[in-house]
């Protein structure tokens, strides 16, 4: 089989077909209530306010005199969680990279000094303060939507503080983390850019089309019940008949910017599979276009968060925001790729 047709993107609920700009808005729509309330579960509750308290400020020796708060993010004055952030010395406003990682620790020391060097700030919150990371049943709002939730409120707080340029937010995440970065780009225009490295089933991977060795719906279902909404399971072994497929939650960023960084070696990941979502979004991006947006990166190795991830993402912001050049070895297929995915 060289072509993977997956549910088209260009072509309205009524079989119209989406040719102008005028149009993507209300199919924007539509992609939302096919895909999100069935995968994710019901979208958590918009706040009335949230409040970003400051507790801490420290100047960080060892990091050229850089600056560093830790911050509660308080949601309508009931829930909270800690965030902490880091800036270079000086007055900003800085580009800001956003992780929910907290409860991980990818972010070594030598990624921090990197990310500072180069001129961002750094903030992190902890996503199981917001949602637990405990198998169970699934909830009416699975994990994955309570966790892009909070990278919502994050960004709240984040634009309360003065060292946050609001036009440059990224946003990042590993595995179920990829996954939950993922959807709040998707979710909230206010991210310039989104990074989900190795984020696989239920983020960047296909539910169509897997590699050999790739996680099924089956699979993550069974094993992460919590991270969905409670009848995604339903559609186990019946893929090809699912109104959506990834590609439309990477559409749904379009035209902002997506990186989606994978490891050849990762094949519980589906690194085949994003291929193809990847193919099939950039038709909408190119349509839009914003083709030079939208980024795909494979490198060798297996599932983690590498420094080099993490690089490659600076290197692709620097881009975007600084004139630098486009990094090399990006939207080369993995091996094995068939034909051209259709949107």
């Amino acid at each position: 089989m060289n072509d993977l047709h997956l549910p088209p993107l260009l072509v309205a609920l009524d079989g119209r077909p989406v040719t102008e700009l005028s149009q993507w808005p209300a199919r924007r729509a539509e992609v939302l209530r096919l895909s999100l309330p069935l995968a994710y579960g019901r979208w958590p509750d918009t706040p009335r306010e949230t409040a970003c308290e400051l507790l801490h400020q420290a100047t960080v020796r060892a990091l050229d005199d850089a600056r560093l708060w830790t911050c509660r993010v308080r949601v309508d004055g009931t829930h909270a969680f800690l965030m902490r952030v880091f800036a270079p010395a000086g007055d900003g406003p800085y580009p800001v990279v956003l992780s929910g990682d907290g409860c991980w620790q990818y972010a070594t020391d030598a990624v921090l000094a990197d990310l500072l060097r180069r001129g961002y700030a750094f903030a992190q919150f902890n996503r199981v303060e917001i949602a637990a990371d405990i198998a169970g049943p699934p909830q009416p709002v699975g994990a994955l939507a309570a966790w892009a939730w909070g990278y919502h409120r994050a960004v709240d707080a984040l634009l309360q503080l003065p060292l946050a340029d609001a036009a440059r937010i990224a946003v990042v995440g590993h595995s179920r983390g990829g996954k939950a970065a993922l959807l709040a780009g998707a979710t909230d225009t206010r991210i310039a850019l989104t990074s989900a490295n190795n984020s696989g089933a239920g983020g960047a991977g296909c539910w169509r089309r897997r590699g050999a060795g790739a996680e099924s719906l089956a699979d993550i279902t069974q094993a992460f019940p919590h991270w969905f909404g409670p009848e995604l399971a339903a559609w186990a072994g019946r893929e090809d008949a699912l109104p959506f497929d990834q590609h439309f939650l990477k559409a749904l960023v379009a035209p902002r910017a997506l990186l989606t960084t994978e490891a050849l070696g990762d094949a519980w990941a589906n690194p085949l599979g994003t291929w193809h979502t990847h193919q099939a979004a950039q038709a909408v991006y190119a349509w839009m276009g914003a083709a030079q947006q939208l980024a795909i990166h494979y490198r060798a190795g297996g599932h983690a968060h590498l420094p080099a991830d993490w690089a490659l993402m600076l290197d692709f912001a620097d881009h975007l925001w600084h004139g630098a050049p486009r990094p090399e070895g990006l939207d080369r297929p993995p091996p094995g790729a068939p034909g051209r995915a259709t949107a």
